[in-house]
C-alpha cells in the first residue's frame, strides 16, 4: 500500500532541493513530514566539520513551530567514532545509553518521550559530515522510520552535491569571464610596466585581497607592482615587495618551480605576512586593521580568517619571466584553485612576454633606424640644416625613409631624402646601399643626375624587388650671396621652397623611379635661392597625412610653411612633423624631413625675425 502522505512529501522535498542554494534550507520540508510519522517525535540534526568540530545543531519537536538553533564551534573528538565513510550509515540507540561526549544531541534526546534513537550520519564532502537523529517510541514501526529517514537523507545529499555543482559551474564562469577579461586588458599594453600592473589590478579584489608582482632581471627579482583592497596594506605590500629578505629568497628560491605553491601558517614565520597581525589575531595582510572594515563585513561569530600566500611563477616560451604573489584573508572555499592561477600566470607571463619582446625589438629597431640615418649635420655659417624623423609604424618595423647633407668639394652642399617601397629588414637593406651609394658618389664630386643613374643600375644589378624614390638638391654659393639651386628627382615628391617673404613655391622635378627599369637618366632644374630662403624636403609620409574628413595634410602644407617664416631650421622640421602627426586620423608611414635654411652671409645679418603670431594663425 502506497504511503500517499509521505509521497506527496517527499515529492514538494525533491523539488524544494532543486531549488535551494543552501541546504539548510530545506530544514522545514525535511523536519515536518519526519515528524508526520507514527511515533516520532524529535528530530535533531547536525553539521560537523574534518575536525570533529559541531558547527550547528537544530531541534524541532512534535507539535512545535519554533525549532531550536544552535550555532557553536564545539570540538568533540569523540564523534569521531560516529563519522561515516562514503555511505550513510543508519543506527539504533537507547536513549539512555547516549555519551553525551559523542552525541551534543542527547541533551535534547531526552526531552523527548521516545525511548530509542535512530540516526543516519552521512558525508557531504571532503570538508565536513551530518546527522539526522529522530526520538521514537516504542510504536514506531522501525524499519518504515528508517526508510523515511534514508530517503529524506538521499534528498539532502542530492540537494548539497547539486549546490557545490552549480557553485563550480558560477565559480568557473566567474572565472574563465575573469580570464578573459585579464587577457584583453593584458594584451592591450606594450608596455612591461603597465601590463605587469594591469595583472595585479585585475586580480584584487576578484582573485585576492592583495598582489605583488616582480619581474625577474639579470640580478633578481624585481618589485614592478602591487595592489590591495585596502590602501594602508597596498603601503605594507609595496614595502614588502621592494626590501623584504625573506620575500626575495623565496622568490629567488622558487626561480624554476612551476606549480603555484599555497603559504599558510608556520610557513609563513618570519614573512611580512606574520608579521602584521592584529590585536585580534587575524592577519592585517588582507584586512584593514586601522578601521576594521574587513572584519565587519564578516558574518557574527565567523573570525578573522588566516593569511593564506601563493605565489606563482610566470613563465613563457620555456624561460621564466617573473613571478605573482597573491594575498588572502578570505575563507577557505573563497580561494582559487591551483589551476585557475596557474592560467592566470600563463596569461600574463605571455602578456609580459610580449611586451618583453616588443620594448626589445623597440630598442633594436630604432638602434637600426638611427645607424641608417647620419648622426649629425654638416654646419656652415651659409645654411641652416635640421631634420626630423618621426616613425608611423606602431609595429616598429623599420623603415625606408632615409636623408642625408653631403659637402662637395666644390665648396657646395648636396640634400637628399629618399624613401624606400615598404619597410623591414630589405627595405632596411636598400635603404643603406641607397643612402651610402649616393653620399659617396656626391662627395666626389658626381653631380646629382649621374649619381641617381647609378644608384638605379646598383639596384637593378642586385635585382632589388622594391623602388625607391629620392631627391637630391645641390646649394652652390654665389658671390652676390644668394646660392644656385640644382634639383634632380626621381619620382620623389617635389620640394618647397620658402621665401623671405612668406611665399612658398614647388620646385620643378621629375623622373622616374629607382630600381623599375636599367639605363634611366635624370635632368636636373636649376633656380636661385636667396638669403632667409629655405629649402624643404619630405618623404610622403608628411603629405599623405590624412584627417577624419580624407583631407591630405599636402593641401595645408604650403599655408602651414609659410606661417613658419623667419624660423630656423630646426624649428620647421619639428613643427611640420608635429602638425602632420596631429593632423593625420590615418595613415602610418614614416615621416622624414630636411630643411636647409640659406643665410649666404653669417646668421642674424638682416633677416626677418619669426613671429609666432603668424605661425598659430595658420593653425585655425
Amino acid at each position: 500500500m502506497v504511503d500517499d502522505t509521505w509521497s506527496g512529501a517527499l515529492h514538494r522535498l525533491w523539488q524544494a532541493a532543486s531549488r535551494a542554494e543552501e541546504v539548510a534550507a530545506l530544514a522545514d520540508d525535511v523536519y515536518a513530514p519526519l515528524l508526520a510519522t507514527p511515533g516520532v517525535h524529535l528530530v535533531v540534526g547536525t553539521r560537523w566539520d574534518e575536525q570533529h568540530v559541531l558547527r550547528y545543531m537544530r531541534g524541532l519537536s512534535a507539535g512545535s513551530d519554533t525549532p531550536v538553533i544552535v550555532a557553536t564551534t564545539r570540538s568533540m573528538p569523540g564523534a569521531a567514532v560516529r563519522e561515516p565513510g562514503g555511505e550513510p550509515v543508519v543506527t539504533r540507540s537507547a536513549v539512555e545509553g547516549l555519551d553525551d561526549s559523542v552525541w551534543p544531541e542527547a541533551e535534547f534526546l531526552r526531552q523527548a518521550p521516545g525511548v530509542s534513537v535512530v540516526a543516519c550520519t552521512f558525508r557531504l564532502d571532503q570538508r565536513g559530515w551530518a546527522a539526522l537523529a529522530l526520538a521514537v517510541d516504542g510504536a514506531a514501526d522501525l524499519s518504515v522510520v528508517e526508510n523515511r529517514l534514508t530517503q529524506a537523507v538521499d534528498v539532502i545529499v542530492a540537494c548539497h552535491t547539486g549546490i557545490l555543482q552549480r557553485g563550480r559551474e558560477a565559480r568557473r564562469a566567474s572565472d574563465d569571464a575573469l580570464l578573459a577579461e585579464a587577457s584583453l586588458q593584458m594584451d592591450s599594453s606594450l608596455d612591461v610596466e603597465d601590463t605587469l600592473r594591469r595583472v595585479a589590478r585585475i586580480a584584487v579584489p576578484a582573485v585576492a585581497d592583495g598582489a605583488l608582482v616582480h619581474l625577474l632581471r639579470g640580478e633578481g627579482p624585481e618589485f614592478v607592482a602591487a595592489t590591495h583592497v585596502a590602501v594602508q596594506q597596498q603601503r605594507a605590500l609595496e614595502e614588502a615587495g621592494r626590501h623584504d629578505p625573506w620575500l626575495a629568497a623565496l622568490l629567488v628560491h622558487r626561480g624554476e618551480d612551476e606549480d603555484t605553491v599555497f603559504l599558510s601558517g608556520a610557513a609563513l614565520e618570519g614573512s611580512p605576512f606574520a608579521e602584521a597581525v592584529g590585536a585580534n589575531g587575524g592577519a592585517a595582510v588582507g584586512a584593514d586593521g586601522a578601521n576594521g572594515t574587513a572584519a565587519d563585513a564578516r558574518p557574527a561569530g565567523d573570525g578573522p580568517h588566516p593569511t593564506v600566500v601563493s605565489i606563482s611563477t610566470l613563465r613563457a616560451r620555456g624561460r621564466v619571466v617573473g613571478s605573482i604573489t597573491f594575498v588572502y584573508q578570505r575563507p577557505e572555499a573563497r580561494l582559487p584553485d591551483s589551476a585557475f592561477l596557474r592560467s592566470l600566470a600563463t596569461r600574463a607571463a605571455l602578456a609580459i612576454d610580449n611586451a618583453l619582446l616588443y620594448e626589445l625589438r623597440r630598442t633594436a629597431v630604432l638602434s637600426l633606424q638611427e645607424h641608417l640615418l647620419p648622426s649629425q649635420l654638416p654646419e656652415s655659417v651659409q645654411w641652416d640644416l635640421s631634420a626630423s624623423y618621426a616613425v608611423g609604424d606602431p609595429m616598429l618595423d623599420v623603415g625606408g625613409d632615409f636623408y642625408d647633407a653631403v659637402p662637395r668639394p666644390d665648396g657646395s652642399i648636396a640634400l637628399l631624402i629618399g624613401d624606400v617601397c615598404g619597410r623591414g629588414a630589405e627595405a632596411a637593406a636598400l635603404t643603406g646601399l641607397a643612402r651610402h651609394t649616393l653620399r659617396t658618389l656626391l662627395e666626389e664630386g658626381t653631380d646629382p643626375g649621374t649619381a641617381l643613374s647609378r644608384l638605379n643600375r646598383a639596384l637593378r644589378q642586385e635585382r632589388a624587388t622594391r623602388f625607391l624614390t629620392a631627391v637630391v638638391a645641390t646649394l652652390t654659393p654665389r658671390p652676390d650671396g644668394t646660392a644656385l639651386l640644382s634639383t634632380c628627382s626621381a619620382g620623389h615628391p617635389p620640394p618647397l621652397v620658402l621665401r623671405g617673404d612668406g611665399t612658398v613655391s614647388e620646385v620643378l622635378s621629375g623622373g622616374l623611379l629607382l630600381g623599375v627599369l636599367d639605363d634611366v637618366s635624370y635632368e636636373s632644374h636649376e633656380e636661385l635661392i636667396a638669403p632667409d630662403d629655405t629649402l624643404v624636403l619630405f618623404t610622403d609620409g608628411l603629405t599623405e597625412s590624412r584627417e577624419a574628413s580624407g583631407a591630405f595634410f599636402e593641401s595645408v602644407l604650403p599655408a602651414r610653411l609659410s606661417a613658419l617664416r623667419g624660423s630656423g631650421a630646426a624649428h620647421i622640421a619639428e613643427s611640420l612633423a608635429q602638425q602632420a602627426e596631429t593632423f593625420r586620423d590615418s595613415g602610418q608611414d614614416d615621416i622624414a624631413l630636411l630643411v636647409a635654411r640659406w643665410t649666404g652671409v653669417p646668421p642674424g645679418a638682416g633677416l626677418l625675425p619669426h613671429d609666432p603670431r603668424i605661425e598659430q594663425a595658420a593653425l585655425r
